[in-house]
């Protein structure tokens, strides 16, 4: 090798700075569509929150629909894998189902920018989650995980048996997530502030009551 021959590691602050690029990107991305949907949402501003430009954006991402389709993608895994991180199956039975509900409704309250990004797919029909292999492949192992809870809970009686875990998994993301997407006009509708943290707690009581209800023998 010659004096005029860069080595191998001289290409690593290009990679990393590659690397940060696309993260700067994707954080300006889903905060972009989470407040503005897909059709709102500006690739400008993106480029521009992200200190990048248009040229690199297309460069890593394709188009403007590529991007939102790794966004939303992104949002699925995290809180998928989150779930799995909650180790339930170690757990009692009603232990985990609590605590899977318990994690659904805080996740939601801390992620509102997912809570928005589901109801900007769903205006498209799903046609960008359903190209996702990987969200699909976690998708299947919450109903796994929730089924195995559910199977354990009945061999010990204290559930009882034929819940189904599909509609089990939609009532649990329902009864939070419906209560937070209407919070601004259940809150006129039933004279109460729904986000008051007073009301926050009563209705997370309210989620562990109604699914444990659901399940017991």
């Amino acid at each position: 090798m010659t004096k005029d021959t860069p080595s191998e590691p001289a290409l690593a602050p290009r990679t990393r700075d590659a690397e940060a690029t696309k993260a700067r990107i994707l954080k300006a991305a889903l905060n972009e569509f989470a407040r503005y949907g897909l059709a709102g949402a500006r690739v400008d501003t993106i480029a521009e929150k992200a200190k990048a430009n248009k040229r690199m954006l297309y460069h890593y991402f394709g188009s403007k629909e590529e991007l939102f389709q790794i966004v939303l993608e992104n949002a699925y895994l995290d809180i998928r894998q989150a779930e799995q991180k909650l180790r339930l199956h170690e757990l009692d039975p009603v232990e985990a189902l609590e605590r899977l509900v318990r994690f659904t409704w805080e996740y939601y309250l801390k992620h509102p920018e997912f809570i928005r990004l589901v109801n900007s797919e769903n205006l498209h029909r799903g046609q960008h989650l359903r190209k996702s292999k990987l969200v699909s492949i976690f998708s299947r192992k919450l109903v796994e995980m929730v089924s195995g809870i559910l199977d354990r809970g009945v061999a010990q009686g204290v559930f009882r048996p034929g819940v189904d875990p599909v509609h089990l998994n939609l009532t649990i993301a329902a009864i939070g997530f419906y209560y937070l997407t209407n919070r601004y006009t259940g809150s006129i509708i039933f004279e109460r502030d729904l986000m008051d943290k007073a009301a926050l707690d009563e209705r997370l009581a309210f989620n562990i009551d109604t699914i444990l209800r659901l399940v017991r023998a």
